[in-house]
C-alpha cells in the first residue's frame, strides 16, 4: 500500500482491489458510476486508504456483460495482433465455430466479438487453451505481474541429435535451473507423459519458453499443446471451436 501524503491513482486502488482493470475502472469514473467519501469521483483522482469508495451496481451489471470465452488454437493463428501475414485468434470467434455442444447459457452476439484480448500467448506454431476475454479482472488474474496460475502442456520431443540423447539429468534442468534471456525461471513441474511426450506445468509464461527451455537440454520440440489453464481443462473442445466459459468455472 503507498502511504505517501499524496495517496494512489484511485483507479490502480481499484485493480489493486480486484474490482476492475485500471482502464475499466477509469471508465466508470467517467460514467460518473464511482464516489469517494460520497463525492463522484474524477479521472486522475488519488485516494487515501481511510476514505470510503463506493461502485455503483451500474458498473457491476456492465461487468457481468462481459464474455470471456475458450479457444482451441489451431497451428498457424497467433494470439493477438495480426502479423506478417497471420490472422489473430480472435478472428475465429463467430457463431459458426462455437462449440455445438456448449452448455454456457450465452446467446452469441456479433458484440462478443469485439474487444476480446488474449490472457497470455500462445504460439502460432502450438495449439491448445487459449483464453480471450472483455474482462480485465480475468486478464490481470491470468497475465499479471503476480499471477501464480499454472498452465499445462503436453510437448512430444525428440533429440536434437540421435546419436547423442539428451542426459539423464535433463528433466532436472527442466525443472529448475535454466535460465532465458538472463533471467533465472520459476520452477516448473516435468515429466514425462509417454516415451515421446513430456508434461510441463508452469507458472510464467516467456516467450516460446518451452521450446527454449527444451533446447537448451538437447530437446527438439515436435509440437505442443496447452490443455489447461487453471483449474480449466481444454477437454473435448474440438480444433478450431470455442465456447464461452461457464459461470461455474474459476480460472
Amino acid at each position: 500500500m503507498d502511504d505517501r501524503p499524496e495517496g494512489v491513482r484511485l483507479s490502480k486502488r481499484l485493480a489493486d482491489q480486484g474490482l476492475a482493470s485500471r482502464r475499466e475502472a477509469d471508465a466508470w469514473i467517467e460514467a460518473g458510476w464511482v464516489l469517494v467519501d460520497g463525492r463522484p469521483a474524477v479521472l486522475g483522482q488519488r485516494v487515501q486508504a481511510q476514505q470510503q469508495i463506493t461502485i455503483d451496481p451500474a458498473a457491476r451489471a456492465q461487468q457481468a456483460q462481459r464474455v470471456t470465452v475458450l479457444l482451441n488454437k489451431p497451428i498457424g493463428f497467433v494470439s493477438a495482433q495480426a502479423e506478417d501475414g497471420y490472422q489473430p485468434a480472435s478472428v475465429l470467434i463467430t457463431a459458426a465455430n462455437r462449440w455445438s455442444q456448449d452448455r454456457a447459457g450465452w446467446r452469441f452476439h456479433p458484440g462478443h466479438g469485439r474487444g476480446l484480448a488474449p490472457a497470455g500467448r500462445l504460439d502460432i506454431d502450438s495449439t491448445g487453451l487459449l483464453v480471450l476475454t472483455q474482462d480485465g479482472r480475468i486478464a490481470r488474474h491470468l497475465i499479471g505481474d503476480d499471477s501464480t496460475v499454472e498452465k499445462e502442456y503436453l510437448v512430444r520431443v525428440a533429440a536434437f541429435d540421435p546419436a547423442r540423447p539428451p542426459s539423464p539429468q535433463a528433466l532436472e534442468r527442466l525443472r529448475f535451473g535454466l535460465a532465458l534471456d538472463g533471467v533465472q525461471l520459476k520452477p516448473a513441474k516435468v515429466s514425462w507423459q509417454n516415451e515421446e511426450q513430456l508434461r510441463f506445468v508452469l507458472r510464467e509464461g516467456r516467450k516460446r519458453q518451452i521450446r527454449r527451455m527444451c533446447e537448451l537440454v538437447g530437446f527438439r520440440v515436435l509440437a505442443l499443446k496447452r490443455v489447461r489453464i487453471g483449474r480449466v481443462v481444454l477437454g473435448p473442445l474440438p480444433l478450431g471451436q470455442w465456447r464461452y466459459l461457464r459461470s461455474d468455472e474459476r480460472l
